[in-house]
Formats: C-alpha cells, sequence, structure tokens
C-alpha cells in the first residue's frame, strides 16, 4: 500500500492546497493530510479548527485522512507509516526550500522520498498569507479558498 503525509499549516487550506490533494490521492492508496503545529507562527486558525475544515473539504475524497501532528516530520511520516511525502511548488524558491529539507529528512529517514508536484498555474500565485490579508480587510477570497473557509474566515474577521 502507497500511504503519502502532505503536510502543511493550512492556515487556512486554500484551493491550490485542495488542488495538490486531489491530485495527490490519486497517486497513492491513502493520503494523510497532516496539519503542523509550526512553533514559528502564530496560526488563525486552532489545530482543531483547521483539521475539521480540511476534513469537510476532503470529504468526498475516500482515500484521504486529516491529522494533527508536532513535531518532526519524519517521525509522523513513520507513525503514519508512510514513504512518500507530497509538496506542493509555486516557484523556484520552493524548490530551494523543499530540496534541503527533503535531502536532510531523506538522511534521517532513509526509506522517506519526496513528492513535488508543481501548482497548477490558476494557483501559482496563492498562499494561506494572501488569503488572511484579503480576508482580514473584507476582499473578496471566493476565488482563494472552497465556500466553508470563506465563511469561517469571515466570522473570524466580523
Amino acid at each position: 500500500m502507497r500511504i503519502a503525509v502532505y503536510p502543511g499549516s493550512f492556515d487556512p487550506v486554500t484551493n491550490g492546497h485542495i488542488d495538490i490533494i486531489k491530485r495527490a490521492a490519486k497517486m497513492v492508496d491513502h493520503l494523510v493530510i497532516g496539519v503542523l503545529h509550526n512553533s514559528s507562527k502564530t496560526p488563525l486558525f486552532s489545530a482543531e479548527e483547521r483539521v475539521n475544515m480540511l476534513s469537510e473539504v476532503c470529504k468526498d475524497i475516500p482515500n484521504v485522512e486529516v491529522r494533527y501532528f508536532e513535531g518532526l516530520l519524519v517521525d509522523f511520516v513513520v507513525e503514519c507509516n508512510a514513504t512518500i511525502v507530497v509538496r506542493g511548488l509555486r516557484a523556484v524558491t520552493d524548490f530551494e526550500y523543499e530540496l534541503q529539507w527533503a535531502q536532510s529528512n531523506r538522511i534521517v529517514c532513509p526509506q522517506m522520498d519526496t513528492m513535488f508536484l508543481v501548482t497548477n498555474v490558476q494557483y501559482s500565485y496563492l498562499s494561506s498569507s494572501v488569503v488572511r490579508e484579503y480576508a482580514s480587510h473584507n476582499g473578496d477570497i471566493s476565488a482563494f479558498v472552497p465556500p466553508l473557509v470563506e465563511k469561517r474566515l469571515k466570522e473570524k474577521f466580523s
């Protein structure tokens, strides 16, 4: 069974994330979306809120599971019995950063491979921070996030 982990903060989940999730889910038997606690960031949504939003927007993808994790990605990958990590790439700068992590993780966990998926050009500009900025100023974010996430963002900023 091919098990992959797609890690991220997902604060909030965007249409770009959903695109990567749908594409990756077609390539593996089971995809675990790992909602990461990133100690260098102060999230807008709690871990529970992020897990719940992702679970809801991915409910129609049968081989996807959403879980929260803290600590090292390599430990979470082993815990999930996964051998693949999925990462989305928007630009060359993403690749340089992700390559460094992929190579470091492979040294620590030799059975772990990283699969890079190039972001759909339609979402190449999109990031959670862009979404949060627009939402904080009551901007139109309907093209950036699923309707449920748009609703939750409006509630957060109202």
